[in-house]
């Protein structure tokens, strides 16, 4: 059973920073992300990382957020610095594998980032 859980998030001030763990179990994945979904928003892609190691972020994170993983591609990170107040949102962890030219998603539970002005 594939099983993703976050942990890091809570209230912080504008100009901090946070870092996002997820652990993935159950099988192995070809990429690992970070969405967000703020009240009234659309969920939106943070950040990613591909098996090859090739790195996708948010044109508003970049330079501010990294993704990162360990060797086993079991616990994955969102280290994100110099927060603002429009980066407060739940924030999801992904995996997801690609077979037979079909995606297959798996998500975590969430966890609220709330940045304070």
């Amino acid at each position: 059973q594939v099983q993703l859980m976050e942990s890091g998030g809570g209230l912080v001030q504008a100009g901090g920073f946070l870092r996002l763990s997820c652990v993935a179990s159950g099988r192995s994945f070809d990429g690992l992300g970070w969405y967000r979904q703020a009240p009234g928003k659309q969920r939106e892609l943070v950040a990613d990382i591909s098996r090859e190691g090739r790195t996708r972020y948010l044109d508003s994170v970049e330079g501010r957020f990294a993704i990162s993983r360990d060797n086993a591609w079991k616990t994955f990170y969102l280290t994100m610095s110099n927060l603002k107040p429009e980066d407060t949102a739940v924030y999801l962890c992904n995996a997801w594998v690609a077979e037979l030219g079909r995606r297959s998603d798996w998500w975590g539970q969430g966890t609220q980032v709330t940045v304070s002005s």
